[in-house]
């Protein structure tokens, strides 16, 4: 028997020349200036349109905390980060064509972390905003006027075992 590897593009049943969906989400070094970061997105858009890919939708990278500490190696020594700036890019490129913009993305210096992953028709459909839904789950106040005034409080009636009055406080 002889072992033979066979395309992730065959095993699916795709084409090479299909054009396919794709997301590439991405984190940035935070110590990129904030000014050069939609730069560091023109490269990645670049390097996607130059593979044969076209862009379909984006979200613009944008700073924050992350979940946990991420390390990678940089100058000679592991470093620590916090935060990044986070964006995503959505795509069509022939999937013959994936391995060069994933090489290429992941061979770029500035990039902290970074995910590929083949959408869905409805998902292509129906983008998901990140930064607009960190946004919507952010603490708010509640003032007086959230406050309903008409609500009715029901009174509190004592227990009873058999018909008999308990105290609910135990001494």
């Amino acid at each position: 028997m002889t072992d033979v590897t066979i395309p992730t593009t065959e095993v699916i049943g795709g084409d090479e020349q299909e054009l396919v969906t794709y997301e590439l989400a991405y984190h940035v070094l935070p110590t990129v200036a904030e000014g050069e970061v939609a730069g560091v997105t023109a490269e990645l858009k670049a390097l996607i349109t130059q593979a044969g890919g076209a862009i379909t939708d984006e979200e613009e990278a944008k700073r924050f905390e992350l979940a946990y500490e991420i390390k990678k190696y940089l100058e000679g020594k592991y470093r620590r980060f916090n935060s990044a700036y986070f964006g995503w890019v959505r795509f069509t490129l022939p999937a013959g064509k994936l391995p060069v913009v994933t090489e290429e993305v992941e061979a770029h210096k500035v990039i902290l972390r970074s995910l590929v992953i083949r959408l869905t028709k409805a998902e292509a459909e129906n983008p998901f905003s990140f930064h607009e839904a960190l946004v919507d789950t952010k603490l708010r106040t509640i003032t007086d006027e959230d406050v309903l005034t008409d609500e009715v409080v029901e009174e509190e009636t004592p227990l009873t075992v058999d018909d008999e009055v308990v105290d609910p406080v135990v001494k």
